[in-house]
């Protein structure tokens, strides 16, 4: 893809389910799953991103289809770094190194794997590394002040967590951070047709269910949907027909693990920021946000404004990118970096 002079400065996004890049001075130029192909034997990566997703469940034995990062960190460090390389090739006509990266990171992760990512950057060729939380991009790329003294509550869903995080004066004050998100949604309704139906599907089925007709709360109309999958008593195909009321019942587990982290994290707040949280709202960002009723499910819980953002699944790399391109102004809300 040719993008014409390639600026040396770009923010990543490095998700569990996908990775968005932004290029200092052109915005978001890739948006693609964080999935890996590789051979087995030589550990050569075959195929990245769409390509590599559409080979899931479909490769022989020489080939393995991977995620490598879990719960929104680096679960294996050679593929990230491969990964993460085939990328910046993939935007840029010619290989540079970066020279300036900026990657978000979740709110609750470890100073180990802090390092982990940025090794990872630094081995796939950039110069200065920095890194924010997950939940403070999301409030930058969604137009937050987040320098005023005034509470702002921000629950971004991903692939592999759940971030709750209360932000004033350009700091976290507060945070939950939950391994539960997308994907536990996707493995739940996974389970259920294996308990419930003795039907077993692929975790692409279950996401394609998940969107088309998976909600917290009921709908006015409820709907049917078909699903095939390999019967595990016969051995052989078979397609049955479900409502989203077994679809709601599958994700509902999912929904109150999050919903209870949100209320924990309202239990711990300061009282002049639960006055600014209870006249503000919640934000809700993330692809998880995209969940039908989510927001009536947690207004309902809470009794308090809930928002989807706009746009919530490019909401974290628009704010890393707004740090990237201003990093002097924000600077107060990197993660400080710390040398081993």
């Amino acid at each position: 893809m040719a993008l014409g002079i390639f600026s040396n400065d770009i923010a990543i996004d490095l998700g569990t389910a996908n990775t968005l890049i932004w290029v200092k001075g052109k915005g978001i130029v890739l948006n693609e799953p964080s999935v890996v192909a590789f051979d087995r034997v030589s550990k050569r990566i075959v195929a990245i991103g769409h390509e590599a997703r559409s080979m899931v469940g479909k490769t022989h034995r020489d080939i393995q289809t991977i995620r490598p990062l879990e719960d929104g960190v680096i679960a294996d460090f050679e593929i990230t770094e491969g990964m993460l390389r085939a990328f910046i090739r993939k935007i840029s006509p010619q290989w540079q190194p970066a020279r300036r990266m900026v990657i978000c990171v979740p709110s609750g992760i470890t100073e180990v794997e802090k390092r982990a990512v940025r090794d990872s950057a630094e081995h796939a060729g950039a110069k200065e590394v920095y890194l924010i939380s997950e939940p403070m991009a999301a409030a930058i790329g969604i137009n937050l002040n987040v320098a005023e003294p005034v509470g702002n509550l921000i629950v971004d869903i991903g692939g592999g967590t759940t971030e709750i995080a209360l932000i004033s004066l350009s700091g976290i004050v507060g945070h939950e951070s939950i391994r539960v998100a997308g994907n536990e949604m996707t493995d739940a309704i996974v389970q259920y047709f294996k308990q419930n139906y003795n039907i077993l599907i692929g975790d692409r089925t279950a996401e394609m269910i998940k969107c088309q007709v998976g909600s917290a709360v009921p709908f006015a109309e409820e709907v049917d949907i078909e699903v095939k999958g390999r019967d595990l008593v016969a051995g052989i195909p078979r397609m049955i027909r479900v409502s989203s009321v077994d679809i709601r019942q599958a994700l509902n587990p999912t929904i109150t693990e999050m919903v209870s982290a949100i209320r924990t994290l309202l239990e711990r707040m300061p009282p002049e920021l639960s006055a600014d949280i209870f006249d503000r709202g919640i934000m809700l960002t993330g692809g998880g946000a995209l969940l039908k009723g989510l927001d009536e499910r947690i207004r309902l819980e809470t009794n308090l404004p809930v928002h989807v953002a706009e746009d919530p699944l490019s909401a974290v790399v628009r704010g890393t990118g707004k740090v990237l391109e201003n990093i002097d102004e924000y600077s107060a809300v990197l993660i400080k970096n710390r040398r081993y």
